[in-house]
């Protein structure tokens, strides 16, 4: 006899047997118990997480001669349906049979009574590959079906099929099946074929399976072919081109370390070896969001690919913020994988990038950079002081120019934001310079303070339906500029950002995490940012950004105070009216003039 595969082999044969969806389980079997079986059903979920299983099982139950309401197995009904002759258990893949005339011979055939047992079933697999002529022609069928007639229908995609389809039947959502539940079910399967197999394998393997246990038995299968009955760790890495925990450690520590040059040669070495970059990214992302995990929780049982020992590896070398950025750098790089044309150049610079992220975090909240924009704002520095800062090498510094200039409409607001100090005055009158110190004295801030919870309030206060329909229309264009060069960063920070509410001239938008809404808020000091919401939004609108956390704190606090009455008044946002081409039209020597007063610069002449 032909070999089975294992996923096949051991197909559960009951509701006894399946792994996890409790919640389907259950209500299938009460919908037996007290005859109240539908006239259809929509099994949605991933792949190998039990749709066909289960309709199988759903199918041998009500056609089962035991009247206990569980599958004897030993009937004629349910030995035909186990190997798989029953005339009334009809399995349809959709995505051959998708057409207005299969779909009518189908209609023909499910008005004749069942040969066998008491129901016809129609198991219709994939069933969103159906076409819209085929759906509408199956539509009254599924509405008002005879009595002997039950259709199943499982698809990985349920938004594809038509909500008329939909709306007709009872929807089940399958759930990835728990690691844990894999994992025994690999033990239980390993003891019957007498195969040993380390502890470490397992994991592996439920951890690629990613919540299909026909995945994982699939994986299994290809592991006892090619190890037999040994399976070790070097297998599976073999096999799916997996680096081990420590190999990946390795490359944390020599980026904590900015050891480029092992950095490197490390990344040649697994490159040359045939590992899996993309699969790699993934890794190394989990092994930071653990770190991250472990050090909010301190509970080594949320570790599912480290110990308390590596992990604590992970803690004692980059800050938590500095961490969120090395997940985001990969993060990023993760999503540029479709369109490159080498995958190993992109992971090798994203790397590379993530040696300088501890340089990057220090310098956004560093005293030298906070005392540099102090000092132009103070009215008071000898002039021998400024000569020391002010040459002609100075003057052809950046960092002079693109201090922001763009809040000055939003000066009254910034304070309850930030929760900045007041501005030192200057003797100068210009009201340019002004904004100018105020601005550079806040930065740091940004960087390290949310949005105050006040304001946001205030915000939404101000918000309205209509608007956030408008905006929402255009951050679904937000794709388009991924590929666009200039503004490729900015779109990729907006791109899993949720609009929470609108106004006129600006937008509240919810992330992920604290760490993306800090560097979108500090992207308001950008004349490309702005540039880049006004092709977003075809209008320059003001982009606040708040977190996850904050997100859900706001909301019950606007619910409770719109109920008490005590929401704050709503705060209106002047509209960026900012003359960007008078900015970029000053020289270098004019904008640090213009910052620093005439009376405090003296130019050297080299």
């Amino acid at each position: 006899m032909a070999y089975k595969a294992l996923y096949r082999t051991y197909r559960p044969n009951s509701f006894d047997e399946v792994a996890g969806q409790k919640h389907v389980v259950q209500t299938l079997q009460h919908a037996v118990e007290q005859h109240k079986i539908a006239h259809a059903y929509l099994f949605c979920g991933p792949r190998g997480t039990g749709k066909t299983s289960i309709a199988k099982i759903f199918a041998k139950t009500i056609n089962c001669e035991n009247p206990d309401h569980k599958p004897c197995l030993e009937c004629d009904n349910c030995k035909a349906v186990q190997d798989g002759s029953h005339p009334d258990i009809i399995e349809i893949d959709a995505a051959s049979n998708n057409g207005v005339e299969e779909v009518r011979t189908l209609i023909e055939k499910v008005k004749y009574a069942p040969l066998k047992g008491k129901f016809k079933i129609y198991i219709i697999d994939e069933v969103h590959m159906m076409s819209t002529g085929a759906f509408n022609a199956l539509l009254k069928t599924i509405e008002e079906p005879p009595e002997h007639v039950i259709f199943i229908l499982a698809t990985t995609e349920p938004h594809k099929v038509l909500p008329t389809i939909i709306s007709r039947c009872q929807r089940f959502d399958f759930t990835k099946v728990p690691r844990e539940e894999i994992i025994q079910r690999i033990h239980t399967i390993l003891d019957k074929e007498q195969i040993t197999c380390e502890e470490e394998v397992i994991r592996i393997i439920a951890q690629l399976a990613d919540g299909g246990l026909r995945d994982a038995l699939s994986i299994l299968d290809q592991c006892i072919a090619y190890a037999q009955n040994d399976i070790q760790v070097q297998h599976i890495n073999e096999i799916y081109g997996i680096t081990t925990i420590q190999e990946k450690l390795d490359l944390y520590r020599y980026i904590y370390g900015k050891d480029a040059i092992s950095l490197l040669n490390q990344i040649d070495q697994l490159i040359e070896k045939g590992i899996d970059i993309k699969r790699l990214t993934v890794d190394l992302i989990e092994i930071l969001k653990e770190s991250i995990i472990f050090e909010y929780t301190k509970d080594a049982s949320l570790l599912h690919n480290l110990n308390s020992e590596e992990v604590l590896t992970l803690i004692e070398g980059k800050s938590i913020a500095e961490r969120f950025q090395m997940i985001h750098l990969l993060m990023e790089t993760y999503d540029k994988y479709r369109s490159a044309a080498n995958v190993g150049s992109y992971f090798e610079v994203c790397l590379l990038q993530m040696l300088d992220v501890q340089a990057t975090v220090v310098s956004a909240s560093s005293q030298p950079v906070k005392q540099q924009f102090n000092n132009a704002a103070l009215p008071e520095q000898k002039p021998a002081k400024a000569d020391n800062n002010v040459s002609r090498e100075t003057l052809k510094k950046k960092p002079v120019l693109d201090i922001p200039i763009d809040d000055e409409p939003f000066i009254p607001y910034d304070t309850p934001v930030f929760d900045t100090p007041e501005p030192i005055q200057t003797a100068a009158p210009h009201i340019q310079e002004n904004t100018i110190s105020k601005n550079a004295e806040m930065i740091p801030a940004k960087a390290l303070k949310p949005l105050d919870n006040e304001f946001v309030l205030g915000l939404l206060a101000g918000a309205n339906k209509p608007e956030k329909a408008k905006d929402s229309q255009h951050f679904q264009r937000i794709p388009e500029f991924m590929l666009d060069f200039k503004y490729a960063k900015y779109g990729s920070l907006l791109k899993n950002a949720s609009i929470v509410g609108s106004g006129k001239t600006y937008i509240v938008v919810c992330v992920d995490n604290q760490a993306v809404a800090n560097e979108i808020n500090e992207m308001d000091s950008k004349n490309e940012f702005h540039d880049f919401i006004t092709e977003l939004m075809e209008r320059n609108k003001k982009i606040f950004a708040i977190s996850v956390d904050q997100q859900k704190y706001v909301i019950k606090e606007f619910k409770d105070r719109m109920i008490a009455g005590t929401l704050p008044d709503p705060i209106q946002i002047d509209a960026v009216t900012i003359e960007k081409k008078e900015i970029k039209e000053l020289t270098q020597e004019e904008a640090v003039l213009d910052l620093f007063g005439q009376e405090n610069i003296i130019i050297t002449e080299e």
